[in-house]
């Protein structure tokens, strides 16, 4: 007898986005690749964009419609608090933590603005990486190893540690394809 998935044991699984800043610039990459349980449903699905007048990167990991939801809060949150990103995420945190709608949401963000680089979680964690090198997902491991191994012992720009680190992810992680988006944000 073969066990038919119902709706509530469909998983979908990671992502890889990675982002790393140096004192003039940000880039943030994701992977296009979604998948449903064992299959790969689509390939080119964009995790990495811009909000508040294309001034803040965010990347999401996780449920999509959750994602979504979350980056439109984080938005609604810059629009209140003049595009202060810090003050923006903790009240996000915040009300992701507290409020029984939101805390159900299934996602991990990174936000980063000309000075700030932040990985947000529904645990109420805000965090500043300390060598701003931070990475989420299913492939987070390899493309961030790899991401810090370049930074320190390369003289490469951003964009190619970024997008080298990104194809390591890939070919390591069955959850992570290399369709790659990448955004950068410089001052």
């Amino acid at each position: 007898m073969s066990h038919q998935p119902t709706p509530h044991s469909l998983r979908f699984h990671g992502t890889t986005i990675l982002a790393v800043r140096s004192e003039n610039q940000v880039v943030m990459a994701g992977d296009g690749q979604v998948t449903l349980n064992n299959t790969v449903i689509k390939h080119n699905a964009r995790k990495v964009r811009r909000i508040y007048n294309d001034t803040i990167l965010v990347g999401f990991a996780g449920a999509t419609a959750d994602a979504l939801t979350l980056t439109e809060k984080l938005e609604q949150k810059l629009e209140r608090y003049n595009g202060n990103l810090t003050r923006s995420a903790v009240e996000l945190a915040r009300d992701w933590r507290a409020d029984k709608y939101l805390r159900r949401l299934e996602a991990l963000m990174i936000a980063a603005d000309g000075t700030s680089m932040l990985l947000i979680s529904g645990n109420g964690d805000v965090i500043e990486p300390d060598e701003g090198i931070v990475a989420i997902g299913s492939g987070a491991v390899a493309a961030q190893a790899s991401a810090t191994a370049l930074f320190h012992q390369t003289e490469l720009d951003l964009r190619r540690i970024v997008e080298v680190s990104m194809q390591i992810a890939a070919s390591l992680c069955v959850f992570t394809n290399d369709r790659i988006t990448i955004e950068a944000l410089d001052p």
